[in-house]
């Protein structure tokens, strides 16, 4: 059963760092790009980065470009989010999820089409 668990959130001071994880089970993850999520209170899903399957193409948004670094470690199944520089306006919950349709071995977006998406891990940075 192909499945995504986030871990890795916590509360952290602004200007403090977090690394989320995203391993994977259930399926060969180098064959995947892999993408990660906030959702805000309220607020609509925003995708933040994404990495290919062969790891080498990346993209961020705006919100967070110098800021977060995606990298992936195939032997251990996993996919992190390394955030520095955390800001309140990153509160929310993360969640990660496999891009399903698409070639996305040496390229990927946010707005491709994602699923398996794991059950997310809660990061809040207060004001």
């Amino acid at each position: 059963q192909l499945q995504l668990v986030e871990s890795g959130g916590g509360l952290v001071q602004p200007g403090g760092s977090l690394r989320l994880s995203c391993a994977a089970s259930g399926f060969t993850l180098e064959h995947y790009g892999i993408g990660w999520f906030r959702q805000a209170a309220g607020k609509a899903r925003e995708g933040l980065s994404c990495i290919s399957a062969s790891g080498s193409g990346t993209n961020y948004a705006d919100s967070v470009k110098g800021r977060f670094t995606i990298s992936r470690d195939n032997a251990k199944t996993t996919v992190y989010l390394q955030m520095d520089n955390l800001k309140p306006e990153d509160t929310g919950v993360y969640s990660c999820a496999v891009i399903i349709h698409g070639d996305t071995y040496d390229h990927c977006s946010v707005s491709m089409t994602y699923g398996y998406w794991g059950q997310g891990t809660q990061v809040t940075v207060p004001s």
